[in-house]
């Protein structure tokens, strides 16, 4: 299993992840970035949607800049919601 910080995440949002119960990069891919944020929204109420788009991202593989404008606002609706 890779661990998140193969992903590019620091210690803080690993242990954030860890903390709702997402151990490594394979299990955060299966979840997807929706149910991911949802959980740290739950555990962490002040969680933007920068951290959907970082989560997205990572699954991904790219930056977060080179997420396209559609998929942004995709997680922002959805990120609305929560």
């Amino acid at each position: 299993m890779s661990s998140l910080a193969s992903m590019g995440f620091g210690k803080t949002m690993e242990r954030k992840l860890l903390s709702v119960g997402i151990r490594s990069a394979e299990e955060l891919r299966q979840m997807g970035s929706r149910q991911a944020a949802f959980r740290l929204k739950e555990q962490y109420p002040n969680t933007c949607v920068v951290i959907l788009y970082y989560l997205e991202a990572a699954i991904q593989g790219v930056e977060i800049s080179r997420l396209n404008d559609a998929c942004k606002a995709e997680l922002k609706a959805y990120f609305r919601q929560l």
